[in-house]
């Protein structure tokens, strides 16, 4: 069979050109080129013919058998049974009739059925040529024929030396063009066809006999057996063919479940959708930069995509956690690499993947793992894909951090170079990564096939046809710890965590939040008693207590730092199968004996700290392994989070209604308590007396004392009142130094007895702290349904009363003289001289004098109502501000004038009320 090439079509749908040829295919396919021309020309120049029937003949059969050829297995080939014709030629033609013969087969078996370029045809021909011409010259030569002797040999020998140069040129050719290796072509391709030619010298030979005994047209007649031979070809390559398909069809299946496999983790972790993709490109672009190739590539195509299978037995909190991993959960994620491999043995690959995912976090100075191998020991499958798998880990976003420029990761990963990695990958790495990174994108982009859609909802499906879990599923004895084990405690546990956080949060409620959480942990780490210790400034306090030994540990009060507990707390770091008798006061009596033998103890930290101490115990000695621990150190973040948002929800709680200071309900709880009051005096047709009181002389107190002493006074004071009061009475602060008492059914002789007890209370607190009786407090009552019909109204009226009563109290040395009422009137103002009266507003009043709005003389008369002229006053100027107002003091007055000041007062308050209460209809109608 002859020989025919397309030069390097390989898997590409476009032939390259000759420009794009490399140097080494050019150089070849032009030496090729030169010396087939040259037989060629020379062959034309000595130009003879024996008989030229028998040329045409031969020639017209030689070109249909070029046209009877079949496609060569695995290269970009083909053969025909015109090379039978060619050593016939040999035998029975002149040199030129043979070398035409046998160019215009090859031209003929080139142009049918397809049309090749100009290069390829020449270079079919000229090789063609030379193999026909050394064929030819081996068979003729004299000192051939003189060492060998027989002609059968000779024509052997003569296929022979046509089969290699015509095989050998081709299959070079190709492996130049298509860069595979030389003897694997020729074996796997053309090799197998060798005897083809040797039982075409014999057929050769039997026709030259023929031509001999008889004409050279009786040879004709084995035309059929070229047909045969045509036809032998076919259905051997054809079988091959077929086995070839089937052999493809297998590895597509096989990469396909590869790849099905790998669709496995990403569905596990999201963050490595395209990890794979870029790991692989990586990693076997460096593996044929090293020269790797046949099965040593194969498995790193497979682990490439594979080497995380391991973390379907890692649960997926630890995966998918933003942030560094405990020591335990790292002890948790190294099991991926071995998992990984006892999962992939189970498949037996043909090529060794298993060696290469077990070793792919060994490092070259030997502190990797699992095996703590080093150097040459890691396989170099493995030390690709490490350094790939670093490069890439840095270069994509993750939970816990960005993703980092590639130029920075690349300084990194020369970092590493000779500790963790080997330095020969890291330097190619350095050299081609951006061309590496390239590819990996183009592959990215062209791959159409999206994400798993694992965020789909299915609407159909009520419930599983067994019904919905009661209980949780019990562990069998006797479980099987194999990597299928890991798989599905991996899954059981993320799906408990996810339920457990989610119940954490899902009341602020601390008694309930904790008795949740140890029904959701028990399945996960069991234990006999579970102990949940608050801090309560240097001390630990049993929050929630369930279990063996309940009642002792609910008596516990542990200092931080002391027992195994305090431990914990104060050094912030877990104790696993610690000795629970350690806890101060847990075993405080010789003849208390107690069952349990090992203890758990995990702090909980919160924002601010260490909040408190989770602990468990169990009854048998060492019951807790580093997986309990592990899951503790998981949840425990979360659970501090929520016993800390449900202490500040109850202090929140506290504080809405609770004075800080005096322990006292505040003005909040006051108006509910009130409107509670209300509705019950209402249904019983009973009295309520409401009493406001404010401290006389207290801001004298902050002045010459400070705030901590007048904060004193206040909580003295509260403390009294609240002691002096009836139970079923109600005590309030409403604010700064006033206080309210609610009084059901108090009548009006034992109210006023009240008021002057609370007065006597106030100097007292103030005579304790001070040391002399620099307080007082006036009181206002008003009594439901006389003073008014709701809330505001009686706290008005009593507000109102009370500054009355302010107005009539003594003044003491270095207080106010008088109390002054903020307020905002329009009055009429007259000079002392007499003349036009003229407007002010009054923003200011008091007993002794007020401030007014206004520009006027020095002696000036006030009228405060235009409708009452009793209600005015006389007074001079104390303090003028230009464009502002002036400060007027009151003269000098008698007990008349004294008493007319108090209607003045109680006219300017109503006043001021009744146009603030319009102003805010009014505001509200807007």
């Amino acid at each position: 069979m002859t020989g025919a090439v397309r030069i390097a079509e390989g898997a590409s749908a476009h032939a390259p050109t000759w420009r794009r040829l490399s140097l080494a295919p050019k150089l070849f396919i032009s030496l090729i080129v030169l010396a087939g021309t040259a037989v060629l020309v020379y062959g034309g120049i000595h130009q003879s013919s024996r008989n030229i029937a028998e040329f045409i003949c031969y020639l017209g059969i030689s070109i249909l058998a070029s046209r009877l050829k079949v496609t060569l297995p695995g290269i970009t080939g083909t053969l025909s049974v015109n090379f039978l014709f060619i050593l016939i030629g040999i035998i029975e033609l002149s040199f030129t009739e043979t070398l035409i013969l046998g160019a215009v087969s090859m031209l003929a078996q080139c142009l049918y059925p397809e049309r090749p370029q100009a290069l390829q045809i020449t270079f079919n021909i000229c090789a063609g040529a030379i193999s026909t011409a050394l064929a030819y010259l081996v068979y003729h030569h004299p000192l051939a024929n003189l060492l060998l002797g027989s002609r059968p040999i000779l024509l052997g020998v003569a296929a022979t030396v046509y089969f290699v140069a015509n095989a050998g040129s081709i299959a070079t050719v190709i492996s130049l063009t298509e860069g595979r290796p030389l003897t694997r072509i020729v074996v796997d391709c053309y090799f197998w066809s060798f005897p083809y030619y040797l039982v075409g010298a014999g057929i050769a030979g039997c026709i030259a006999w023929l031509n001999q005994k008889f004409n050279w047209e009786t040879s004709l007649l084995l035309v059929p057996v070229v047909y045969l031979i045509y036809r032998s070809y076919r259905l051997y390559l054809g079988k091959l063919e077929d086995e070839k398909r089937h052999v493809e069809e297998m590895a597509n299946l096989h990469l396909r479940t590869i790849e099905a496999l790998a669709l496995a983790i990403e569905a596990k972790d999201h963050t490595t959708h395209e990890h794979l993709q870029r790991v692989r490109i990586y990693a076997i672009e460096v593996a044929k930069e090293l020269g790797i190739g046949g099965p040593e590539l194969e498995a790193l195509h497979a682990a490439a995509l594979l080497h995380d299978i391991g973390k379907l037995a890692v649960p997926e909190h630890i995966i998918s956690k933003p942030g560094r991993l405990t020591p335990e959960e790292f002890e948790k994620m190294k099991i991926h690499t071995l998992v990984g491999a006892e999962i992939l043995e189970r498949v037996r690959f043909p090529y060794p993947v298993v060696p290469i995912v077990r070793a792919h976090h060994e490092k070259w100075d030997g502190t990797g793992y699992p095996l703590g191998l080093k150097g040459a020991e890691i396989p170099i499958g493995a030390r690709i894909l490490s350094a790939v798998d670093y490069l890439d880990a840095l270069a994509s976003d993750r939970q816990y951090r960005r993703a980092l420029p590639l130029r920075e990761v690349m300084q990194k990963l020369a970092a590493e170079s000779g500790k963790a990695f080997d330095p020969r990958v890291v330097d190619i790495l350095q050299k081609r990564y951006l061309h590496l990174e390239q590819l990996a994108q183009a592959k990215s982009a062209a791959d159409s096939n999206g994400p798993l859609s694992t965020a789909i909802k299915i609407e159909r499906g009520l419930e599983p046809a067994a019904g919905f879990e009661n209980a949780a599923a019990q562990d069998y004895a006797g479980r099987e710890a194999t990597f299928l084990s890991s798989i599905a405690a991996a899954r059981q546990e993320a799906q408990a965590l996810f339920e457990l956080s989610q119940d954490l949060g899902a009341s602020l409620s601390l008694g309930e939040t904790l008795s949740v959480f140890s029904v959701k942990l028990k399945p996960m780490v069991p234990y006999d008693a579970i102990a949940i210790y608050v801090r309560r400034e240097e001390e630990l306090v049993p929050e929630y207590v369930n279990g063996d030994n309940y009642r002792l540990f609910s008596s516990l009060r542990i200092p931080v730092g002391q027992g195994l507990s305090g431990w914990v707390a104060q050094n912030r770091k877990p104790i696993i199968n610690g000795n629970p008798s350690v806890e101060p006061g847990y075993l405080n009596d010789p003849s208390k004996f107690s069952s349990l033998r090992s203890a758990l103890a995990v702090p909980l930290e919160g924002v601010a700290g260490v909040i408190g101490v989770l602990a468990l115990y169990r009854g048998e000695r060492d019951a807790f392994t580093s997986d309990h621990l592990r899951i503790l150190l998981a949840v425990s973040g979360k659970m501090a989070l929520a016993i800390e948002n449900a202490l500040k929800y109850q202090q929140a709680e506290s504080s809405a209604t609770t004075d800080y200071l005096t322990g006292l309900p505040n003005a909040r709880s006051l108006f509910l308590q009130l409107d509670r009051e209300l509705a019950r005096c209402k249904r019983d047709n009973s009295t309520l007396t409401v009493m406001v009181s404010d401290m006389d002389g207290f801001k004298q107190i902050n002045d010459r004392f400070g705030h901590l002493e007048g904060n004193r006074v206040l909580r003295l004071f509260a403390q009294a009142l609240k002691d002096s009061c009836r139970e079923y009475d109600y005590v309030a602060r409403m604010g700064g130094d006033e206080f309210v008492v609610v009084a059901p059914g108090l009548a009006a002789d034992a109210a006023a007895k009240k008021a002057e007890q609370m007065g006597i209370l106030a100097q007292q607190a103030g005579a304790e702290v001070c040391g002399e009786e620099i307080l007082s407090l006036s009181v206002g009552r008003a009594v439901y349904p006389e003073d008014g019909k709701d809330a505001e109204q009686l706290l008005a009226e009593a507000d109102r009363r009370m500054y009355l009563e302010k107005q009539k109290q003594l003044a003491y040395k270095d207080r106010r003289v008088h109390p002054r009422l903020k307020c905002r009137v329009a009055i009429e103002m007259q000079t002392e001289g007499g003349g036009t009266p003229v407007f002010a507003n009054l923003t200011d009043i008091s007993m002794g004098g007020c401030y007014i709005e206004t520009s006027a003389g020095s002696k000036l008369k006030l009228g405060f109502s235009m409708d009452d002229a009793t209600l005015s006053a006389e007074g001079i100027v104390a303090r003028l501000e230009p464009g502002s107002g002036v400060a007027v003091q009151f003269r000098e007055q008698n007990r008349d004038g004294r008493d007319k000041m108090f209607k003045i007062l109680e006219f300017v308050q109503k006043t001021t009320a009744y146009y603030n209460s319009r102003y805010f209809e009014n505001l509200l109608k807007r």
